[in-house]
């Protein structure tokens, strides 16, 4: 009988501006973003190769979500994974704004 896998964790890392999901204590993939006044700008999802294929992604951006849901944020979804969880998961949608022209500079600045 083989070991049941343990239960992927995500952590906010909020010095590295980005959620991390891990498993087994390795990180396996990230979201990151940075905060533009009340909104959470989501530029960036990543999942090892090594972990891919295990709905991890999913995971990790669903938690992030409740979480800036949580924080009294709103979610700007610049990365295309994120944008692309939205549309399937609409409970997200109170709180989500439209990436604009702004957003977009602004975010070029802050990532230099």
């Amino acid at each position: 009988m083989s070991q049941p896998s343990a239960t992927p964790i995500v952590e906010r890392m909020d010095a590295k501006h980005r959620y991390e999901i891990l498993v087994e204590g390795t990180r396996a993939g990230l979201t990151a973003y940075r905060d533009r006044s009340a909104q959470r700008v989501f530029y960036h999802t990543v999942i090892d190769d090594a972990f891919a294929g295990k709905g991890l992604a999913s995971q990790l951006v669903q938690q992030a979500l409740a979480d800036v849901r949580d924080s009294g944020k709103r979610i700007v979804p610049v990365c295309p994974y994120v944008a692309k969880y939205l549309k399937r998961h609409d409970e997200f949608g109170d709180i989500t704004d439209a990436v604009t022209p702004d957003v977009l500079r602004w975010l070029r600045t802050e990532l230099g």
